[in-house]
């Protein structure tokens, strides 16, 4: 799931990577890549609400995490998401943290986070990524592949 706000700069890398994986792969078949845009959580209330449920959700969101440098891509836990937001509609908030600690706790589905460090943090609409979240979404995209294919 890539989440963002493609009109706020780099809260877009979610979208991005969706798209980068949608043109560059062939996925899975057992693969559902999805750009949930700012509607993780009905997703994710949807998921828990399933009798069948995926086996692993990735979910691929930009953070402003201190200590990062912009464009790095790296794994988070559900339990260490930063609580600073980017914009209202980010998957750092409650209760998609607590949405996502429940799937992953209460329903056995593993949960990944890969999150992209930002450049910069708009306050206003602005598309289109940094430089550094342009080559992140490709290092991303790289990243959920080398997961599907180590099971």
């Amino acid at each position: 799931m890539g989440c963002g706000n493609v009109l706020m700069g780099d809260d877009g890398f979610g979208p991005a990577v969706i798209k980068k994986l949608k043109q560059r792969y062939n996925l899975p078949e057992y693969t559902h890549a999805e750009d949930v845009g700012t509607s993780i959580r009905g997703v994710l209330f949807d998921i828990t609400l399933l009798d069948k449920r995926p086996e692993h959700i990735i979910v691929l969101d930009a953070v402003d995490k201190p200590g990062r440098k912009p464009g790095e891509v790296f794994e988070i836990a559900v339990d260490d998401i930063p609580e600073e937001k980017i914009i209202d509609y980010s998957v750092h908030q409650f209760p998609t943290t607590n949405m996502l600690k429940g799937i992953q706790d209460q329903c056995g589905v593993k949960v990944t986070i890969i999150a992209g460090q930002v450049a910069n943090k708009l306050e206003e609409v602005k598309p289109g990524l940094s430089e550094p979240m342009r080559t992140a979404v490709v290092k991303a995209a790289d990243k959920v592949i080398e997961l599907l294919n180590s099971g």
